[in-house]
C-alpha cells in the first residue's frame, strides 16, 4: 500500500468480539486486531452482551490497528457488519436500557405460535398470515424464536417496562451506527428479519402498517432505513476520538450490513449463484440470486441484499468453529482438578495435526454439531450435538477429526437445499472464516460436499473486506462488477475421490440420526 492510500476502518463485530481492520479502497487488508467480548447465556436459552462492552472493545482495537498500521489520517469511511437478529433497547438518547439481546436467544420462541396462529394451519402458521407473509417479506417468523420479532415478544412480556420505556429498537449494528454519527438508521438488509417490510421491489422497500400491527411494534421504535452502501452521516468528534482518528470530521459512515451479507461481498463470490462457505463461531452458505423466493420447510427465503437490486439467500448452522471452542475449553483444557487450563499457544496447528492423523470417517465416528439447537434446514432450538458410534478403538484424533466432519457433514446438509432453492449446482465454493486457515477443513469441505472448495485470501478479515467494499461503493471508488478481482483465492482444493463412497455412507447416517433423534432432543430440552 502507498503512504497516501486512502483506507476504510472496518469494524466487525463477531458473538466472541470485535475485529477491526485497516483496509484500503481496493480491498488490501493492511492489518487487524481483535478484542475478546463476554458472552452471558442464562437457563431456559437466553444469550446476552453488553453494548458497553462491544464499544470498548471496538475503541481498544481500532486504537491498536490504527497504531500499528500508522493509517489513522488516510482514513476516510467507517463502515461496521455485525453479527445479526440482534436487539438493542436505547432511550432517546440513544443508551441501552439493559444488556443486549443477540442471536441466539431463544427465550422468545414460546411466544412466536400465538403471533402466526390462525384457523387454517401449515407448519405452525395461519394461512392468511403465512401467505401475506411470504408475499410481501419474503419469509415468515421463525418457529425457533432466534429473531428479533421474538426478542421484542419476549420483552414485551417479561421487561414490559423496558419495552414501554425504550425509544428505538435496534440491531447491533445500527446501534453502532448511531456510536458513530449519532443518526438511528437501520439498513434494507439488517431490519429484514423483523419480518415488518414489504420487500417486493427492491428500489422502494418500506415498513408495512399492516406487518407491524401483526408484530404490536410502534412504527416510532423502529429506525428510519437506508441501503447498505449508503452515506448515513459522518464521523462525531467524540467517536474520532474514541478511536483514535482525532479530529475526523471528513470521516464518513456508511450503511454497513449484518455478517452474512458482508462476508458473501467480502468472499468475492458476488455472482449469481456463486456460494461461498463461512465457519467462525456458526457457519452458513449463501449465494446471490435476482428472484423473490421462500422455503418455508428449510428456513430460507430470498432477503434483500447490501448489493444494489440483489437478494441473497442463506442457509445457517448455530455453533461450527464453537463446536472446537467448546471441546477446547470444557474438555481438553478444563481448569479442574484434572488440569490447570493453561492453553498453549500453537493450539489450533496441533488440533489440526492430530485431526489429520485419523483416517478420512474418523473410523466411523460421527458428531452432530448442534451444542445450540439448530436454524436451517430444521428450526428447532431442542437439538444438541453429540458423538455417535464411539467404540473402544476410537482415540483423540478420531474425536477431532470428527468434529471437522460434522460440521462439513452439517454443511453439506445446507447445500443440499440451498442448491435445490437456486436451481442449480454451485461450484466452486469459497470458503472463508477462521475455519478456512485449516488446509485440513478445506479438503474435508471438498471431500464431504463433493465440491472444488477455494480458499479465499485473508478469510478470517472477509467481513471485514465486505463492509469496506461496501464503503468502496459508497464513495463511487468501486463498481459491483470489480469486486471478484479484488479478492484473491489462496489454495484449490478438489474432493477425493476413493472418500467418495465412504463419506456419503456417514452423511445417510449423519442424515438418519437427526431423523431418530430429534424427538428425544425435544423431550429432554423442552424446559431448558
Amino acid at each position: 500500500m502507498s503512504g497516501s492510500g486512502e483506507c476504510v476502518l472496518a469494524i466487525d463485530l463477531g458473538t466472541s468480539g470485535p475485529k477491526v481492520a485497516v483496509v484500503t479502497l481496493d480491498a488490501e487488508v493492511v492489518g487487524w486486531q481483535t478484542r475478546p467480548v463476554a458472552l452471558s447465556l442464562s437457563p431456559g436459552g437466553g444469550a446476552e452482551q453488553d453494548p458497553a462492552d462491544w464499544w470498548q472493545a471496538i475503541c481498544a482495537a481500532a486504537r491498536g490497528v490504527l497504531d500499528q498500521t500508522e493509517a489513522a489520517k488516510r482514513v476516510v469511511a467507517v463502515a461496521v457488519t455485525c453479527h445479526w437478529c440482534g436487539t438493542v433497547a436505547v432511550d432517546g438518547a440513544g443508551q441501552p436500557l439493559r444488556p443486549a439481546i443477540i442471536w441466539m436467544d431463544s427465550r422468545g420462541a414460546r411466544y412466536v405460535p400465538e403471533l402466526c396462529r390462525g384457523l387454517i394451519r401449515i407448519e405452525g402458521y395461519g394461512l392468511r398470515k403465512l401467505v401475506r407473509w411470504l408475499r410481501l417479506t419474503g419469509g415468515v417468523p421463525g418457529l425457533a424464536g432466534k429473531e428479533p420479532v421474538s426478542h421484542l415478544l419476549w420483552l414485551r412480556h417479561n421487561e414490559p417496562e423496558v419495552y414501554a420505556a425504550a425509544a428505538m429498537f435496534l440491531e447491533p449494528k445500527d446501534w453502532l451506527n448511531f456510536k458513530l454519527t449519532g443518526t438511528f438508521a437501520a439498513t434494507y438488509d439488517s431490519i429484514a428479519t423483523h419480518w415488518v417490510t414489504d420487500n417486493r421491489r427492491l428500489d422502494d422497500i418500506r415498513y408495512h402498517e399492516g406487518l407491524l400491527d401483526w408484530i404490536g411494534v410502534p412504527r416510532q421504535k423502529l429506525p428510519d432505513l437506508c441501503g447498505a452502501s449508503e452515506i448515513i452521516g459522518t464521523l462525531t468528534p467524540e467517536a474520532a476520538s474514541a478511536l483514535g482518528l482525532g479530529q475526523a470530521e471528513h470521516v464518513q459512515v456508511v450503511g454497513g450490513t449484518p455478517d452474512l451479507q458482508s462476508a458473501a461481498v467480502g468472499s468475492g463470490a458476488v455472482d449469481d449463484g456463486q456460494a461461498h462457505i463461512y465457519v467462525g463461531t456458526s457457519s452458513w452458505v449463501t449465494c446471490h440470486v435476482r428472484f423473490k423466493k421462500t422455503d418455508v420447510l428449510h428456513n430460507m427465503a430470498s432477503l434483500p441484499s447490501p448489493l444494489p437490486g440483489r437478494y441473497f439467500v442463506a442457509a445457517a448452522q448455530e455453533t461450527a468453529g464453537a463446536c472446537f471452542e467448546h471441546l477446547r475449553d470444557h474438555f481438553l483444557f478444563a481448569d479442574d482438578e484434572l488440569g490447570t487450563g493453561e492453553l498453549p499457544e500453537d493450539f489450533w496447528p496441533r488440533l489440526e495435526r492430530v485431526g489429520a492423523a485419523a483416517p478420512a470417517g474418523s473410523g466411523g465416528l460421527i458428531f452432530t454439531p448442534w451444542l445450540y439447537g439448530e436454524r436451517s434446514p430444521v428450526a428447532d432450538a431442542t437439538l444438541r450435538a453429540g458423538f455417535h458410534n464411539l467404540s473402544l478403538r476410537t482415540g483423540r484424533p478420531e474425536l477431532i477429526r470428527s468434529v471437522y466432519e460434522g460440521v462439513a457433514f452439517n454443511t453439506r446438509w445446507l447445500l443440499k437445499y440451498l442448491e435445490r432453492f437456486v436451481g442449480s449446482r454451485c461450484e466452486p465454493i469459497r470458503f472463508i472464516g477462521g475455519g478456512a486457515m485449516s488446509n485440513l477443513w478445506c479438503q474435508i469441505m471438498a471431500d464431504v460436499l463433493d465440491r472444488e472448495i477455494h480458499q479465499v485470501v485473508e478469510p478470517r478479515a472477509c467481513n471485514a473486506r465486505g463492509a469496506a467494499l461496501l464503503a468502496s461503493l459508497g464513495l463511487g471508488h468501486l463498481e459491483v462488477e470489480d469486486i471478484p478481482a479484488r479478492v484473491g483465492i489462496a489454495q484449490r482444493f478438489e474432493p477425493t475421490p476413493e472418500h467418495r463412497e465412504l463419506l456419503d455412507r456417514q452423511f445417510a447416517a449423519y442424515l438418519q440420526i437427526y431423523a431418530k433423534n430429534s424427538a428425544i432432543h425435544r423431550r429432554l430440552n423442552a424446559l431448558e
